[in-house]
């Protein structure tokens, strides 16, 4: 993967048009659609595995495209892969010109995107890249990244608390998330010498699947049941998997004693950390990537054609696809604020109640 963040202004992604902007909540509305009328549909994932999707995705692509003045449909597959496809089906109907997925796994994906690409659909795989797949562009984060400062994050708060040989557990995201494998790709470059050298001690390695916090909350507490007690930090990928072990160490009077990680920067997420229970997310600034690909998505629904200047390697499928990889940023309680200045929550989203003074002691203002 060629890493580094790529500005928009070098890429020259956006697009203007001409069309009024849509007036309903869909975004259908505007002029009568046909063939080569620019319309986007775009097919978010779920609303369970993360806040991120609905609260911040769908936000930031809906103002893209009434911005640029586009038809556009945005939908959720609720992690119902038969619904993923009868969405696509009915986008690629209404004659949406431009196709954008979150896939729920390669192999829907890949159907998906294969159909669009039979029916002279252009296409984008958002967030996650489809093994195998035809997107004609991947836009997300450098998600080793992700994982490696995921890893870095919990040696430092594992040495700031001074503990020495710890033993350390993975709650993976899901089997079917070749996010999910870039990720631990990173925090295993991590961790792993140190489990190799037995400074460190991996007492479990557990994948969650489909992301489901539920099922994290299961795992996790079979984890510690396994270890009799005696865990001494969590490699969660995302905060809603954090969030699952936190609960679990809560009903044990174990959080705050037991560092856990994350990814996404959710509210939830964020409160955690201001409140000690979890020591660090990783924060990936959604509207930036949300910017990227809408602007991608602009072109393509007019049949123009953007350069990015950079690709990742599908292993699975063997070609370079033409990429825009952001970066990702560490967050612990010191720069919780850097979220909420960025714009990226709110401040009365995360400053509620108990969280007041909390917010006050970390400089939130």
């Amino acid at each position: 993967m060629r890493k580094g963040l790529l500005t928009f202004a070098a890429v020259g992604l956006l697009a203007t048009g001409s069309m009024a902007a849509c007036g309903d909540n869909s975004g259908d509305g505007g002029q009568a659609g046909s063939e080569k009328t620019p319309k986007i549909g775009v097919i978010l994932p779920d609303s369970k595995s993360s806040a991120r999707w609905e609260g911040a995705d769908r936000k930031f692509l809906e103002e893209a495209f009434k911005a640029a003045g586009v038809q556009y449909d945005i939908q959720n597959a609720q992690g119902d892969k038969t619904q993923f496809q009868t969405i696509a089906d009915q986008m690629i109907t209404n004659g949406v010109t431009a196709l954008m997925i979150v896939n729920l796994d390669s192999g829907t994906g890949k159907a998906v995107l294969d159909k669009a690409k039979s029916q002279g659909v252009a296409t984008i795989d958002y967030d996650r890249l489809t093994l195998g797949g035809s997107a004609q562009y991947y836009v997300s984060f450098d998600n080793e990244a992700v994982g490696k400062l995921q890893g870095e994050g919990l040696v430092k708060c594992l040495t700031d608390k001074g503990v020495k040989n710890p033993s350390v557990v993975y709650l993976n995201g899901s089997p079917t998330d070749n996010n999910a494998t870039l990720f631990k790709n990173g925090y295993d470059s991590i961790l792993k010498p140190k489990f190799d050298s037995k400074e460190y001690t991996k007492q479990a390695d557990d994948s969650v699947p489909e992301w489901d916090n539920a099922r994290a909350a299961t795992i996790f507490e079979q984890q510690l049941t396994n270890a009799k007690g005696k865990i001494d930090g969590v490699l969660a990928a995302n905060d809603g998997l954090g969030n699952a072990a936190i609960s679990i160490l809560k009903k044990n009077n174990l959080n705050g004693k037991v560092p856990v990680t994350g990814q996404d920067a959710t509210p939830e997420g964020l409160q955690n950390i201001l409140a000690g229970d979890q020591c660090m997310t990783v924060y990936k600034a959604i509207r930036e990537e949300a910017k990227a690909a809408s602007d991608l998505a602009i072109a393509l629904a007019k049949g123009e054609r953007k350069e990015t200047g950079q690709t990742v390697k599908d292993p699975e499928g063997g070609r370079d696809v033409a990429s825009v990889l952001l970066t990702p940023k560490a967050i612990y309680k010191e720069n919780v604020k850097d979220v909420i200045a960025d714009g990226f929550v709110t401040k009365e989203e995360i400053c509620t109640g108990a969280y007041a003074k909390l917010c006050t002691d970390a400089g939130i203002s």
